[in-house]
């Protein structure tokens, strides 16, 4: 096929994506045609245009290129793609955004073809690269990741910290594709059209840069060329485009974003466009037949804690790490520049080609962790547990798209002391709950902190496991059993007069209290309600049923924590329910004076049974 034939063909595809985009958004009363007209000539070409290696019948093949829409609401440009493809039909098409289509109003996964739910902008890049990490240095194929990007998300923090770290591995399989339109949804956009303003600033951070004119198809195919052989950095195609291209009474004109035309202006509008050949349809190169290295699985080593020396759960979690990864060959580690403390690095120090340091950069590595689940790893990410917290919308946003990823956060509650409340994970129970089919463990000693890092791998969706700093006592033998949605009663007497539940630092707490009482013939019932969600209702329930009243414990602010957690488990059984949390102002000192003054001490546990027995 000659360059002019090819050049009339993407022309071609042009107007009949442009009149799938005006038809679907116009049939749905909603979306963003305006974003998606400006982006055409880029992704027509792209895909189209050669250099898109994809199996349109195996959208799993390993393989396959990776396109990422991180600007997620050009939604009606990346449906009318994959009908030019033959992979939609035109009334496929107009179910767009209506109750139980796959075309959602941001993709999701729901789409076959779609990698990653996007739409929350600033996370695409991200995503990006994690699956270009996985190309390049885990299944070493030759697959190309291309990330559709809007200019207003530039102005996200997250972008530029997905820009250091792929620099900083050298990413020559991220491509970037700036769709610079000049139009945001109130007005201009920070740099306009000037695309020297971007250039500067994405040449900074070590990415080659190549600025084009976004609706030249020599311009595009000759940057996509380019693009794909540069071999020592990742790269950012800049490109000027109009926003609403194609559509004279909408070009470049503010006030148009998210807004669909009305029947009569989409008819104009197609109109414009010209003759339409509905039967045309674009071809996509395919993928070399090639696959990851198969990888066998064999039995985790023994572990083995002694009981008279305690250890603290962020020791267990890198021991765990390391001796499982045997059972788990997929398991990929990545952390924010606190492995030393985390204890990844213990993993990372044996397994240091399964280990990427993301900085202190937590948004951008809970999106590397995404693309690193989507391409089927077992991504465990590692930070203070106060820190991410900044990445929540990340986080919130990655049950979208059916993630597995294993969060880990260390340093959680007032015990780690000295540091203060600036480093103190008080929120992080409440955050994780909020994660539809998420998981939340709270381990209390070494065992069943290495035994919760075996099941959240063995889990496939998101999980969060809270390690300490603080060293505890081994109270579980090795060969203990736990599961994901279960509790342990270590303390139990017929004549229980009172419950007290706790988890983590505060499961010690309530043991040291339960001696005590009963040396004054008080009897507690002590549970160590190690998973938080899913939550043992039975256990709770029959507790209720037994004892005067529940206590809970909780190294955490009560909104949201253990105590609510507790609550929403009793469901229709009434019994007197009491929260001791941390409910003033954290400050730095010693652990033991810390859990003394936020009154989830031993001492406090005391007062609160006697109190409540009276």
């Amino acid at each position: 096929m000659t360059d002019e034939k090819k050049l009339h063909e993407l022309r071609e595809l042009s107007k009949l994506i442009r009149y799938f985009i005006l038809s679907a958004t116009t049939h749905a009363g909603s979306g963003h045609p305006t974003s998606s007209l400006s982006a055409t000539e880029l992704m027509c070409g792209l895909f189209f245009g050669g250099g898109f290696r994809y199996d349109l019948d195996r959208p799993d093949h390993p393989n396959n290129d990776r396109l990422i829409f991180s600007k997620g609401h050009a939604s009606p440009l990346y449906y009318a793609l994959w009908a030019a493809a033959g992979k939609l039909s035109e009334d496929d098409l107009m179910t767009y955004r209506q109750f139980g289509s796959p075309l959602e109003g941001h993709p999701t996964v729901s789409f076959p073809f779609t990698e990653a739910a996007t739409g929350s902008l600033g996370q695409g890049l991200s995503i990006g690269v994690g699956m270009a990490l996985n190309a390049k240095y885990l299944d070493k194929l030759p697959y190309r990741t291309y990330v559709l990007l809007g200019d207003s998300e530039m102005a996200e923090g997250s972008q530029w910290e997905a820009m250091e770290i792929g620099a900083y591995y050298k990413l020559n399989n991220l491509i970037g594709i700036l769709d610079v339109n000049r139009l945001g949804q109130r007005g201009e956009t920070m740099y306009g059209h000037d695309l020297s303003a971007y250039e500067q600033r994405i040449s900074a951070f070590g990415w080659k840069t190549i600025l084009i004119d976004g609706h030249s198809y020599s311009e595009v195919l000759e940057a996509y060329q380019k693009a794909i052989s540069v071999q020592d950095r990742p790269v950012m195609i800049i490109a000027k485009t109009i926003k609403g291209k194609g559509v004279s009474f909408i070009e470049d004109k503010n006030g148009w974003h998210g807004i669909a035309l009305s029947k009569t202006d989409c008819e104009r509008a197609v109109k414009e466009l010209g003759a339409i050949d509905k039967s045309v349809r674009g071809r996509i190169s395919m993928p070399e037949d090639r696959r990851p290295e198969d990888v066998t699985a064999n039995p985790a080593e023994a572990m083995h804690y002694p009981n008279d020396k305690p250890v603290a759960t962020r020791d267990a979690y890198g021991n765990a790490l390391k001796r499982i990864y045997r059972q788990f060959p997929k398991i990929v580690a990545v952390d924010g520049e606190v492995s030393n403390s985390t204890r990844a690095e213990r993993f990372k120090d044996a397994y240091p080609d399964r280990f990427f340091e993301m900085y202190i950069a937590e948004q951008n590595m809970a999106g590397v962790a995404l693309g690193l689940g989507r391409r089927g790893k077992i991504p465990f990410a590692s930070s203070f547990a106060a820190f991410l917290t900044r990445a929540f919308d990340q986080i919130r946003m990655s049950q979208y798209s059916d993630a597995n990823i294993k969060f880990v956060g260390s340093h959680a509650g007032t015990s780690i002391g000295l540091d203060g409340p600036s480093q103190m994970g008080l929120e992080d129970i409440a955050m994780f709950r909020t994660i539809g089919n998420g998981v939340v463990l709270y381990p209390s000693d070494a065992v069943s902190a290495e035994k919760m890092v075996e099941l959240a791998a063995e889990y496939n969706g998101i999980a969060y496991i809270r390690t300490t700093r603080m060293k505890t006592p081994v109270i579980y033998d090795a060969n203990e059993t736990f599961v994901i949605g279960g509790s342990k009663i270590l303390k139990k007497n017929k004549k229980d007069a009172v419950t007290v539940v706790g988890a983590g630092v505060t499961l010690h707490e309530a043991l040291k209290a339960y001696d005590e009482l009963q040396k004054e013939g008080i009897f507690i019932r002590v549970i160590d309600l190690y998973s938080i969600k899913p939550i043992d209702e039975e256990t709770l329930q029959q507790a209720a049923k037994e004892t005067s009243c529940i206590i809970t414990v909780e190294d955490h602010y009560p909104e949201g924590g253990l105590g609510e957690a507790v609550r929403s488990g009793l469901g229709t059984v009434s019994v007197p329910l009491f929260s001791l949390a941390v409910r003033k102002k954290p400050k730095s000192g010693k652990p033991a004076e810390l859990l003394d003054f936020e009154e989830i001490s031993k001492d406090a546990i005391i007062r609160s049974v006697k109190e409540n027995l009276n």
